[in-house]
């Protein structure tokens, strides 16, 4: 398998997307429980089929896009309100980047650590053995650090952020169980992280919201940066709450490059369901 990605990762990015597009499809209708979720997760949301079915292939481009962007060549990207970067870093205080599942997320954190330096960014650690040292060894890059979902990692990011560097995360990635609480994410319960707020409160760090948008023709990726809008709130519901809707805002930016597929109202073991 490791041959197979060093090799994939020689591929252009066009040809990668158009063999991630058939893949998308061929899981798509492939497996009934990946297309229920899919589509429940849309029409939660208040998308018919039609209007999201590019998201399809789009799931299919996230995953053949890992190897180049892993162990491949750099990819070509554009920027989308790096003043905001810039302003943010002038300041001394450390960032913390809000991203969902939503285009290409792999690349907004390499791109910033190549452009502006230093990142941690927190990820789950695969279960697969095989797979786990794979994505260790592609993540292993220059200025860009991760960090487990444990009780370390949130250390090393507070550690992060207190000395000024930006951290990156997913807050729409359901947290391990005791780490979060229920909140509407589009008007439907998900377990929701609580972890941007803490840290945000215990580091004085901004907050900012950023995603990769997957061009078309395989020409590379725009990220864009936005501003947080509002207040975070001050009680862990209130905060997760605000978390949700932000996200939806970016969500419906790009509906059809969001990862619908996602299991994000699962429950977390021993967590009732509300």
């Amino acid at each position: 398998m490791k041959r197979l990605f060093h090799l994939l990762a020689l591929w252009p990015l066009p040809l990668l997307h158009l063999l991630g597009a058939f893949l998308g499809w061929v899981a798509f209708l492939g497996s009934p429980t990946y297309r229920r979720r899919f589509l429940a997760n849309a029409a939660q949301a208040g998308y018919a089929f039609r209007q999201v079915r590019r998201a399809v292939g789009e799931a299919g481009r996230l995953v053949a896009e890992a190897p180049r962007l892993w162990f491949g060549a750099p990819v070509p990207v554009q920027w989308k309100g790096d003043e905001l970067i810039e302003a943010a870093r002038a300041s001394g205080r450390g960032l913390v980047f809000l991203t969902p599942h939503l285009g290409c997320f792999e690349v907004t954190a390499q791109a910033y650590a190549q452009r502006f330096g230093p990142m941690t960014v927190l990820y789950r650690p695969a279960r697969k053995a095989w797979l786990r040292d794979l994505i260790d060894r592609s993540r292993a890059r220059p200025n860009l650090e991760t960090a487990p979902t444990t009780l370390a990692g949130v250390r090393q990011m507070l550690r992060a952020l207190k000395s000024g560097r930006a951290v990156g995360l997913l807050p729409d990635q359901v947290p391990p169980n005791g780490l979060g609480v229920w909140a509407p994410f589009f008007g439907k319960p998900a377990y929701t992280m609580t972890l941007p707020a803490r840290l945000v409160q215990q580091t004085g760090a901004i907050l900012l919201l950023s995603w990769g948008e997957r061009l078309r023709g395989g020409r590379g990726y725009r990220v864009h940066v936005l501003p947080w809008q509002g207040a975070l709130g001050e009680g862990p519901d209130q905060a997760a709450g605000a978390v949700n809707q932000q996200m939806e805002t970016l969500v419906r930016e790009a509906p059809t490059q969001y990862l619908w597929g996602y299991a994000r109202y699962k429950t977390p073991r021993q967590e009732l369901a509300p």
